[in-house]
């Protein structure tokens, strides 16, 4: 009975509300900020389309809003977004450089009133700057040669590579998982997002993209997880990293079946669901993935920890541990 008295002590310090509440004061992008971004990215892609109209010899078929901001999963800090931005009409062999040049300067004819420095090419895209509200929009070339679902070819920053995509069937992915678990999938991703920013910012050599992140929910919410309670949901996580040891191969069959995935020999291997021959951790080292299971083992260790504190101020400490200082409790 004391051991039960303990555990609910723990969760009237903090337990799923306080955790939702601070996720929508420290870690959500704002609803209005969000509307606003959406809204600036909307008007570019529709003074482009008017331009294509006019402009019917212009290479540039289409923009789609992608990245966090579309999926629902943008956090706070968020301060540019992705768009891509399909380019038919070029050569199929064309190098990044290339592509960027071409981009750059058609933007440049569709956008006159631009100043010249709202608009800087990067090292895989074209950034527009807004001035007004500093949010910067990051243009990514996708070739595109008519094939259906908008599938066209990113061009490495690596190596010049060709890698075969398609930015709405990315989003109807997240979509499906979305709605099996409305609201509460997106936030956990963002929880999760905003954790491991905090240990890219702590650890020396720590990464762990987004895109792998969402995967690796997506994976926990299709063999049932509940997300609902977001103190077990974000255990599941970590203790899915640590049991895993980030070594099982992580796949859909969304678009392609099982059998047509090729055996990767990379460390790490989370398959893109659009593209069965993009492993999207395939340039993660083993040293990396281990940085990545460490961080989660704390992070599980310190949710753990704060289960059984016998007091507040423990255990907000020992969340703070997982969320940085801003985590009040």
């Amino acid at each position: 009975m004391e051991f039960d008295f303990e555990v609910r002590m723990s969760l009237e310090h903090v337990n799923h509300k306080t955790i939702s509440e601070f996720a929508k004061e420290k870690v959500n992008l704002p609803k209005d900020k969000a509307n606003k971004f959406r809204k600036q990215a909307r008007n570019l892609r529709e003074k482009l389309e008017d331009y294509i109209n006019e402009h019917p010899e212009f290479a540039l078929k289409r923009m789609q809003l992608s990245g966090s901001l579309a999926k629902g999963t943008a956090l706070k800090t968020l301060n540019d977004i992705d768009v891509a931005v399909y380019i038919g009409g070029v050569d199929s062999n064309i190098t990044l450089n290339k592509l960027l040049e071409y981009l750059e300067a058609r933007i440049r004819q569709a956008y006159p009133n631009f100043s010249h420095d709202q608009i800087k090419r990067q090292n895989y895209s074209i950034c527009v700057t807004f001035k007004g509200s500093g949010l910067d929009v990051d243009l990514v070339p996708i070739i595109y040669e008519g094939k259906p679902d908008w599938r066209g070819f990113l061009v490495s920053q690596f190596d010049g590579s060709y890698l075969e995509t398609s930015i709405p069937l990315h989003l109807e992915f997240a979509k499906k998982r979305k709605n099996q678990q409305p609201e509460h999938f997106a936030q956990v991703v963002r929880l999760v997002k905003y954790w491991a920013r905090k240990q890219k910012m702590e650890v020396d050599g720590f990464r762990f993209k987004s895109f792998m992140i969402e995967m690796i929910l997506a994976k926990l919410c299709d063999q049932g997880v509940d997300f609902s309670n977001y103190i077990e949901a974000l255990q599941a996580f970590f203790t899915y990293i640590v049991k895993s040891n980030l070594e099982e191969k992580i796949l859909f069959e969304d678009y392609y079946s099982a059998n047509k995935v090729e055996d990767f020999s990379n460390p790490v291997q989370i398959i893109d669901p659009v593209n069965e021959k993009n492993n999207v951790a395939g340039l993660y080292t083993r040293y990396q993935a281990d940085l990545i299971v460490s961080a989660a083992m704390g992070a599980g260790d310190a949710i753990d920890a704060a289960e059984f504190a016998p007091n507040k101020t423990l255990t907000v400490k020992y969340w703070q541990s997982v969320f940085g200082p801003s985590f009040s409790g």
